[in-house]
């Protein structure tokens, strides 16, 4: 019996894509390679912008320092998801999608697994990048709850965006293509956004991009949660862009994964 033949319900598609999620984990765990980019990304990225930059745009590395971290936490958070769109190529590769059909589980379950078990890489690339901050002198300046809706956000934000990634992956041939099809997305959010400078300093055009970017608005929220400040309205439109983000890209990318797999 296929899922074609099966009436599979909303709560069925959940569990299937949370039992699948666990599918995820247990990759990572047997294959720890795989989280490098997400453990040595932040501190490269730390290292480098802070001591060549920190000096320059801020008079001090300490107090660029406190003005990145959160940025950092953002951009980290949209480069983590890249790694969802190939692993799911890379799957369906080596036939592990004609396995999947074969099973009464919802068609969405698959995705929905892969996008859920991307979690544990969003959390592991926060908790180094902010441990490492703490070590260099970061310190986050309001109470711990507000650090948590802020990891939430950025976390709610990254799932969001990683179902652009998964849209690309089902389009493109090869595992390799996707990161490279995915930086042309990625880099104008992240690097066209207030993470490394303030959009005051910036020409009209550019700020006029920057200021509704949707990484700007995570940015700032994030700031105003750790370090002190108004954050409300920024996190209200950082969650209607990520929410938007799903709507449009998840039935993409459900579409795309059926023209695929068949």
């Amino acid at each position: 019996m296929t899922t074609a033949t099966l009436h599979i319900g909303p709560n069925q598609a959940i569990r299937h894509g949370l039992a699948l999620a666990g599918r995820s984990v247990i990759k990572i765990r047997k294959n720890p390679e795989s989280l490098l980019d997400v453990t040595l990304q932040p501190i490269m990225f730390l290292l480098l912008f802070v001591y060549m930059f920190g000096g320059a745009l801020k008079g001090s590395t300490s107090e660029y320092l406190q003005f990145l971290v959160p940025g950092l936490m953002v951009q980290n958070i949209a480069f983590a998801s890249l790694g969802t769109g190939m692993a799911l190529n890379a799957d369906i590769g080596k036939g592990v999608f004609d396995r999947f059909r074969s099973m009464p589980i919802a068609r969405s379950a698959p995705l929905v697994g892969a996008v859920l078990g991307d979690i544990v890489r969003f959390v592991i690339t926060l908790v180094v990048l902010v441990g490492f901050a703490m070590i260099l002198g970061f310190r986050v300046q309001t109470e711990p709850v507000r650090f948590l809706i802020a990891a939430g956000l950025m976390i709610l934000f990254g799932l969001c965006l990683c179902w652009v990634s998964v849209w690309v992956g089902m389009l493109v041939k090869t595992p390799q293509a996707v990161p490279g099809t995915l930086l042309v997305f990625i880099f104008p959010l992240t690097f066209g956004s207030n993470v490394f400078v303030d959009s005051s300093t910036m020409p009209g055009w550019l700020r006029a991009w920057v200021d509704i970017n949707p990484v700007t608005h995570l940015t700032e929220a994030g700031r105003g949660l750790l370090l002190g400040g108004d954050w409300t309205a920024h996190a209200g439109w950082a969650f209607v862009w990520a929410l938007g983000i799903a709507a449009v890209f998840f039935p993409l990318a459900l579409r795309a994964y059926r023209g695929r797999v068949g």
